[in-house]
């Protein structure tokens, strides 16, 4: 990680601690202590960055929140395969871009290259290893060319593994290449930007017993040990009451640090308010500060109204742009210490499932007439090519303990994939663990939709 920006004294002291690790964290004087998120960051040699959509590039108070606080940006949607590459070998860069300008000198991830999602029509086209694999190094080298120099990091391979098994994720690279696939990718990108980071991405890992993450730790293990190019994990760190922050998560970071690779908190939004909210994020902050290679932080937008899952209000900036309790923990935690001894005792490594943000499936008893529910549909967030979408289900005046909604989906739009709820058709029903509502309580369930939101809503609730 660069120490851009480190000034003085503190940056031999915060230098000092990354080379021998035995020094006691770094309060910052009153007098030192930076006033944004940004520049606390870099006082202990981090980043702390923001997903930014470039539809809300207009917007003065998103725009003006960005350019004060952070000090990198991701693209939230404009780098992926279907916005850069939407018809083959035929190139997209212009919203991508306009994140490039709006960055101004921050630092830039890039997100991503490989991906089995919003993924444009003609990879459905794509048969036999040589032909699938020539597709994707074309699409590496024709996104990385094009940013060559410009991108501090790159998500190359993004959400592998299935949840749960740890097991590889079904989708063209995989089931056209095989498993080499996410090597080829890393030694594509090695070739295309030398300077860039390379990392790979998912979400739930962030338990060190789980057998998702001891998938993608034995795959960097491996990685390293074969001298195959890869220098970061990203941890997405999507919080919510179902999966919270775990115990174990500093543990987590320091485990895949030990391989010799960054860790970078990629997409970190946690569901709540108040002081509870807080203290969760004041949590992860202190766990990256504990370890030496956690490069930085990124949330996973600006306001609450600009996440993905709005209504559980994760970020760190309200709707109205004012910050969060969450916010000044955030800013207490960078500027009370820098790095620290990381921890003495040896990794976790007997697997265990920790509640998922996206469980897996189980089947709901049908509707029972004598309960009742509604939902109510919300588009959280869209772009060119899709969107997604949130349904809160809301039990009527007698609890229930399984529900199924009913999707109405118009004619060139698609459900892609759904977390918090089993998906049969244009249909999605209550997981194993957020079936049970109270009288008049609710749950939340999610979607990832291809092409418009327009006329998209929860026709039917049946409850049980």
């Amino acid at each position: 990680m660069s120490s851009d920006g480190i000034k003085g004294s503190t940056k031999l002291l915060i230098g000092a601690v990354g080379v021998i690790g035995l020094l006691a964290p770094i309060a910052l004087s009153a007098a030192d202590a930076a006033s944004t998120l940004g520049a606390s960051a870099e006082q202990t040699g981090r980043y702390f960055g923001a997903a930014l959509n470039s539809g809300k590039l207009g917007d003065s108070t998103y725009l003006g929140i960005f350019n004060r606080e952070f000090d990198m940006v991701t693209a939230e949607n404009e780098m992926k395969i279907d916005a850069t590459e939407p018809n083959q070998n035929s190139f997209s860069f212009g919203n991508a871009d306009r994140i490039v300008a709006a960055a101004a000198g921050k630092r830039i991830r890039g997100h991503t290259l490989v991906w089995h999602s919003q993924l444009p029509g003609w990879t459905n086209n794509l048969s036999g290893s040589a032909n699938t694999l020539a597709a994707m190094n074309n699409h590496i080298n024709g996104v990385m060319g094009h940013y060559k120099g410009k991108i501090y990091a790159w998500d190359v391979v993004n959400e592998a593994f299935n949840d749960g098994s740890g097991t590889r994720r079904s989708d063209v690279w995989q089931n056209q290449i095989g498993d080499s696939y996410i090597e080829q990718a890393f030694r594509t990108a090695r070739a295309a930007d030398p300077a860039a980071k390379l990392c790979i991405n998912d979400y739930n890992i962030d338990d060190a017993n789980a057998a998702k993450t001891r998938a993608v730790y034995n795959l960097v293990k491996d990685f390293k040990a074969r001298g195959v190019p890869i220098d970061c994990v990203g941890l997405q760190s999507h919080f919510n009451d179902a999966s919270p922050v775990p115990s174990n998560y500093q543990a987590n970071i320091q485990q895949f640090a030990a391989l010799g690779v960054d860790v970078q908190i990629t997409e970190l939004d946690i569901q709540g308010s108040g002081s509870a909210q807080a203290d969760k994020y004041a949590s992860v902050v202190k766990a990256c500060l504990a370890v030496a290679r956690c490069a930085g932080i990124t949330v996973w937008g600006i306001r609450d109204t600009d996440s993905w899952r709005a209504s559980q209000t994760p970020l760190l900036f309200d709707g109205s742009g004012n910050k969060k309790a969450a916010y000044t923990s955030v800013l207490d935690a960078l500027n009370g210490g820098g790095t620290t001894t990381p921890p003495t005792s040896p990794p976790p490594t007997t697997p265990s499932s920790p509640p998922p943000s996206t469980p897996p499936p189980t089947t709901t008893p049908p509707p029972n007439g004598s309960r009742t529910c509604s939902a109510v549909f919300t588009v959280t967030n869209s772009w060119n090519s899709g969107f997604t979408g949130t349904v809160r289900v809301t039990a009527g005046s007698t609890a229930i303990s399984g529900w199924t909604v009913g999707l109405a989906i118009p004619s060139g739009t698609s459900i892609v994939n759904v977390w918090n709820g089993q998906l049969s058709g244009s249909s999605v029903s209550a997981a194993s663990w957020n079936g049970s509502v109270p009288a008049s309580g609710w749950v939340e369930f999610g979607f990832q939709g291809s092409g418009s939101a327009t006329g998209v809503q929860a026709s039917t609730c049946g409850a049980v």
